[in-house]
């Protein structure tokens, strides 16, 4: 995906290293022995970004369109981190046990814009961040295509990116960047994670008709549920009907479908496309006649299409709120974002959540915000807390390794409470789930 220099060509790196020459020859108070401590030449928007009592957050994430109320709830959970890391709470302590009131004696603040999920908006948005705001750290996709365009942005302008939702094996497959982390799951490890349980369920030999969204994370999440589920459970594809990103009706896929003999629709569809493609195949006729799964589950669906609709379908995600029964941390992080949203969190705050939390841990670790001391931190691949167990982030990749929780829809008359759509049935552990680092052509650049 491209996008644009400064309109006179330069890139931000060059004119703030051409400033920072600028600045010595002018022998500023303080200034240069600020740039050049440690023999460490300005890189991105270091060190301009830090030298104030506030570092700043860029956010691009879709607050309309198609992706915006996923985009919403991602963006509560990053604000819901940047409040405790600026506040020292005791949960953002038990990930990040440096953090104290800020980062490194800092303020946190992030800043939002709308990215609509297309990725030239996205990365003129962080443009003007950075420009405005000499922001030090990126985050914001929920759309794959997006991710990937703001991790080649990332590395070209040496500023750290979090994607936060992504789904795509590409964002740390052969579009990974030394400058880009990823913390949530992503097309191999659902497919890896949920492929067992449809074999079990339904049987060997299935016929599957797949529902997939025309972009990077479409593509790579059909492609690894098909090759799980065709190899180890003899599936076929006997369609696969693929759409653009915004469609509202869905009739000729679904007419296609019904008259291609599935037994089983794979529905990868993601944000308003799911709930419309889950509503139109159930007024088709299709569902429940045809099994409904959902291998890569978006926050909200069942709330949105209702729990008639979601009742027995599998799905897999990186979170649900039930689990705080089990993991203490998972307890501390529902409690605190109901006490301030007013509900209880889908699986996209949780990922915007701990992706900041992870990155705060990484800056206070290395006692620095220069970007390459940042990201040696995470390739150390330590072993730290997440709200669902311990994970870590590979060096290879820049790939958290964390568990993928399975969970199917439950019937309105077995739900608690209005929030308690779905059973979790299994939380599998991440590294078995995995590819080998290189196995989708991921080469991460360089430090500077």
């Amino acid at each position: 995906m491209a996008f644009s220099f400064d309109d006179n060509g330069v890139s931000r790196r060059a004119l703030l290293q051409g400033s920072a020459g600028l600045a010595g020859s002018m022998v500023i108070p303080g200034f240069v022995n600020h740039v050049f401590a440690a023999d460490k030449p300005p890189i991105g928007t270091w060190p301009e970004g830090s030298k104030g009592d506030t570092v700043y957050i860029g956010a691009a994430v879709p607050r309309t369109g198609t992706y915006a109320v996923q985009g919403e709830d991602e963006l509560k959970g990053m604000q819901l981190a940047i409040e405790h890391i600026n506040n020292g709470h005791p949960l953002m302590k038990q990930i990040a046990p440096k953090v104290t009131k800020g980062l490194l004696g800092k303020k946190v603040e992030i800043l939002a814009a709308d990215s609509a999920a297309k990725p030239n908006q996205a990365v003129q948005a962080q443009q003007t961040f950075i420009n405005q705001h000499k922001i030090i750290c990126m985050t914001g996709s929920t759309s794959s295509a997006v991710a990937v365009a703001l991790n080649k942005f990332a590395q070209r302008e040496k500023i750290l990116y979090l994607a936060a939702i992504s789904g795509s094996n590409d964002t740390t497959g052969k579009d990974c960047v030394r400058y880009g982390f990823r913390q949530n799951f992503y097309g191999e490890t659902a497919a890896n994670a949920i492929g067992p349980v449809l074999v079990k369920a339904y049987g060997k030999g299935k016929k599957a008709a797949f529902m997939t969204p025309d972009y990077t994370y479409g593509h790579t999440v059909t492609k690894s549920v098909n090759d799980y589920l065709t190899k180890n459970g003899g599936w076929s594809m006997v369609t696969n009907q693929i759409s653009p990103l915004g469609t509202q009706d869905f009739s000729q896929y679904l007419t296609n479908i019904a008259n291609s003999g599935a037994d089983v629709i794979v529905n990868v569809n993601w944000g308003r496309d799911a709930v419309l493609s889950v509503q139109q195949a159930k007024q088709f006729g299709l569902t429940p006649k045809m099994k409904m799964v959902i291998p890569y589950q978006i926050p909200f669906l069942a709330k949105e299409v209702g729990a008639e609709l979601t009742e027995g379908v599998y799905a897999a995600t990186d979170f649900w709120w039930t689990l705080e029964d089990k993991y203490p941390l998972a307890k501390m992080f529902v409690e605190s974002f109901q006490k301030k949203f007013g509900y209880r969190p889908e699986w996209g705050a949780e990922n915007g959540y701990i992706s900041f939390a992870h990155w705060a841990r990484m800056v206070t670790e290395a006692n620095s915000f220069y970007p390459p001391d940042i990201i040696k931190q995470y390739e150390k691949g330590e072993t730290i807390p997440g709200l669902v167990g311990d994970c870590h982030y590979r060096p290879e990749d820049h790939q958290c390794v964390r568990p993928v929780v399975i969970v199917k829809g439950k019937a309105p008359k077995d739900m608690k409470n209005k929030e308690d759509f779905w059973e979790v049935l299994e939380v599998v552990p991440g590294e078995p789930l995995m590819q080998k680092p290189d196995a989708f052509g991921c080469k991460l650049g360089s430090y500077t």
